[in-house]
């Protein structure tokens, strides 16, 4: 195993298990009844997607991590009956072009907000609307403007453990709702030593109005906000809230 995969398996150890269920049980109330296939966008470690494959669905993640995708792989390996699988895609969630079609696509865990800019977002909605079926369903979250703007300028969150350190801390971007991750591992190798490893995150979000001018854009019909795992809409632009999810369908 390769210095990075070890780092994804950190990645794993430091991701709130809870999160997981919580979005695993947002979609399950909000995928139609009818849907019977789920790409899943950066899908990581595979958490997710063998929940999905559990309730019956036929699943196929997507990541441009050869790494995460390799520990997603084994983990279906060792947690699905063997008539089960996954297919796992490695892959850049703005081109959509050769992944088929689905009954429904997710993108949890923020993982818009690591796009550069509004272009790439709408690259993003453009090729999921494709990569849907007729009266698809495409559900996913994004950090507020909230959470971007005033909880996590000077947040800071350190870890240690037996094998490894792990040192978060965040600053203001320098674009509009943007923030920046600085990331420092160390993980303990084969040998008992320490490596360390540093990782810039750069994360952006936009308004609700922008979200939905771009899912307009991509030919969404209906869309519903929500925030904060429940099903109930924000209280309005400048809410509180620290997450917003959106369940947009394509027309029959």
């Amino acid at each position: 195993m390769d210095n990075y995969q070890e780092f994804a398996r950190v990645y794993d150890t430091i991701m709130d298990g809870t999160l997981y269920d919580a979005w695993h049980d947002f979609s399950r109330r909000h995928l139609p009844a009818e849907t019977k296939d789920i790409l899943e966008l950066a899908c990581g470690t595979g958490k997710l997607s063998v929940q999905f494959a559990r309730d019956g669905y036929a699943v196929t993640g997507l990541d441009l991590s050869e790494e995460m995708l390799t520990i997603a792989y084994n983990r279906a390996l060792d947690e699905l009956d063997e008539s089960v699988g996954i297919g796992f895609i490695e892959g850049d969630m703005r081109d959509l072009s050769d992944v088929g079609t689905y009954d429904a696509v997710t993108c949890y865990s923020d993982s818009l907000c690591y796009m550069p800019d509004r272009e790439a977002v709408q690259a993003v909605f453009d090729g999921v609307f494709n990569a849907l079926n007729a009266g698809g369903t495409f559900i996913f979250d994004v950090h507020s403007v909230h959470q971007i703007d005033h909880v996590f300028p000077g947040y800071a969150y350190h870890e240690n453990e037996e094998d490894f350190a792990f040192i978060w801390d965040s600053f203001p971007g320098e674009k509009a709702h943007s923030i920046t991750h600085e990331l420092t591992f160390f993980v303990k190798d084969s040998d008992g030593k320490f490596e360390r490893r540093d990782e810039v995150h750069d994360e952006r979000t936009y308004t609700i109005d922008n979200y939905l001018t771009m899912l307009d854009n991509a030919g969404f019909v209906s869309v519903q906000v929500f925030a904060d795992f429940e099903d109930l809409a924000p209280l309005d632009a400048d809410d509180d809230s620290a997450r917003w999810f959106f369940v947009a369908s394509k027309s029959e």
